[in-house]
């Protein structure tokens, strides 16, 4: 069975062929957008089949998808352009004869069109829509926030040192932060299993609950410094951001995230990812110990 994985120098994507290669399997291919990239190269020299595609570009995607069974579609970055670019995949999905598809989604509650994420949330739904209507078999793993979202909101040790403040309009609200690892090896054994997760969704969660007053308390002990939660109005988060530089778009995208979050988007109990795992994933107090110390 021949495995092609997107995003392959991404992030999920390149620790999903890490798994996969180290467990042995010798049918890997990546796809990439430049071949000659160091990243690209680094996955060739371990022997992995590179293949050139770009999600803008769907006659490249039919190309690459050649002679493919099982295709791990990693969600794309670029949310101005994306929707189309999902349209592209699953379209050279079917033109290929692509036998399953694997989708990284997102997990969410609200999807009207009033969510404060639903510009993000949109391509995720229609995404897996698409998918579905496709008649391909198909696996949607719909993900919790990584874990790896929360230093980039809070910014490095430094940072944090100096201000002794987490400073989010998160509110009260609750987040089953998941790690980007834990994502790649239950996609792994999905991968490795396929026959027995034929059309089914799977919502990915951290194993527990946390506020970001609660990784405030958190990095107090990391630090062995007293850190502070604030949750100000949304109007004096945007004001303070842009007082001290920060561009529009990264604003934006915090304020979004921050009114999901206080909004109860990503508070999910649901323990598929433990059950794939057959362990419970790691919690975000080890992660933020390995980031911080």
């Amino acid at each position: 069975m021949k495995i092609l994985i997107t995003g392959a120098t991404g992030g999920l994507g390149n620790a999903v062929i890490k798994f996969l290669h180290q467990e042995g399997n010798h049918n890997l291919v990546a796809l990439v957008r430049d071949p000659e990239a160091e990243n690209a190269q680094k996955l060739s020299r371990l022997g992995i089949e590179i293949r050139q595609g770009d999600y803008n570009d769907k006659a490249s995607l039919v190309k690459a998808f050649t002679d493919i069974e099982v295709l791990y579609f990693v969600s794309g970055n670029d949310i101005a352009t994306r929707l189309q670019q999902h349209q592209n995949v699953v379209e050279a999905s079917s033109e290929s004869g692509i036998k399953h598809i694997v989708y990284t989604s997102a997990g969410r509650k609200n999807e009207t069109k009033n969510a404060p994420l639903f510009p993000v949330m949109r391509t995720h739904i229609d995404t897996e829509n698409w998918i579905k209507e496709s008649g391909i078999n198909y696996t949607i793993l719909q993900h919790n926030l990584y874990a790896e979202v929360v230093p980039m909101f809070l910014g490095e040790k430094e940072q944090l040192l100096e201000s002794k403040v987490v400073y989010l309009p998160t509110g009260e609200g609750k987040t089953a932060f998941v790690l980007r690892e834990d994502l790649a090896e239950a996609g792994v054994k999905i991968l490795n299993t396929t026959e027995n997760h034929i059309n089914k969704t799977y919502v990915f969660n951290g194993n527990e609950l946390v506020t970001f007053e609660e990784i405030a308390a958190i990095l107090s002990q990391i630090f062995d410094e007293p850190i502070n939660y604030i949750s100000p109005s949304i109007q004096e988060f945007e004001t303070t951001m842009q007082s001290v530089g920060l561009p529009n778009e990264i604003i934006g995208m915090l304020v979004g995230f921050s009114l999901g979050i206080s909004q109860g988007e990503f508070e999910d109990t649901k323990n598929d990812l433990e059950v794939i795992l057959e362990r419970k994933p790691t919690n975000l107090a080890t992660f933020l110990q390995q980031v911080y110390s």
